[in-house]
């Protein structure tokens, strides 16, 4: 069994065992927009316990592979079956999501706003991440995704490069998504809600933690697969 060693790079450890995203997330490791640098740059940059993140990463993976469990191997797949998992299973789960997370977003500032001052900026940002990613999904489904399937059909050297460009300008949404859901984990503190927090205040933390991560796994799965491929 391949063991993780801090010559990888989170990008690669994510494809190898997706439920490392988990350990990232603690550390606060990006493994999707910035993910294809060595682990060992991201340890001496950010000053973390190499020997702790390595050995964490080592035992969630030994224990996820004698469960039984195997990563997808995105190399073997069709830009068909890539394009239809971001769209079937990401794209219509944002739709899903952003609808009900809003008004529970909206509420807590409402109502909370007065002793909590961070929970103005979680609106704003929450607003801005809805409509920039409902505009970004779009232009995915619409512009770029429908020029891949034309390439897997009829490749030419000619539609590449109309496609590389176009996924310049994706990938640079994906870092100012990416900024503004670090900037939500950093001002919630974890997502971790104060001891006074009500019911809603609680489920509408634990929603916008859950679209952080469904979020991160659905830009690596462009950045580092898709993108990647091509």
């Amino acid at each position: 069994m391949t063991m993780i060693t801090s010559a990888h790079t989170p990008a690669e450890v994510v494809r190898l065992f997706p439920k490392a995203s988990d350990v990232f997330t603690l550390h606060h490791i990006d493994f999707c927009c910035g993910g294809e640098r060595p682990l060992k740059e991201v340890f001496t940059e950010q000053a973390l316990d190499e020997a702790e993140v390595i050995h964490a990463l080592n035992t969630g993976y030994t224990e996820w592979k004698e469960a039984g469990n195997e990563a997808i191997n995105w190399d073997d797949k069709s830009f068909t079956d890539i394009i239809n998992e971001i769209i079937y299973h990401y794209h219509a789960k944002l739709k899903e999501e952003l609808p009900q997370i809003d008004p529970l977003v909206t509420r807590v500032f409402h109502v909370h706003g007065a002793d909590s001052p961070h929970l103005k900026q979680l609106y704003r940002l929450f607003q801005q991440f809805k409509m920039e990613m409902t505009e970004h999904s779009h232009k995915e489904e619409t512009e770029v995704f429908p020029l891949i399937l034309q390439y897997e059909q009829s490749p030419s050297e000619e539609l590449l490069k109309e496609i590389r460009h176009a996924n310049g300008g994706l990938e640079e949404e994906h870092d100012e998504t990416g900024a503004i859901l670090k900037e939500m984990r950093e001002i919630t503190n974890d997502y971790t809600p104060p001891a006074h927090a009500c019911e809603t205040y609680r489920v509408t933390y634990a929603r916008l933690e859950q679209l952080e991560k469904d979020t991160f796994a659905h830009v690596h799965l462009e950045n580092n697969i898709l993108f990647k491929k091509l």
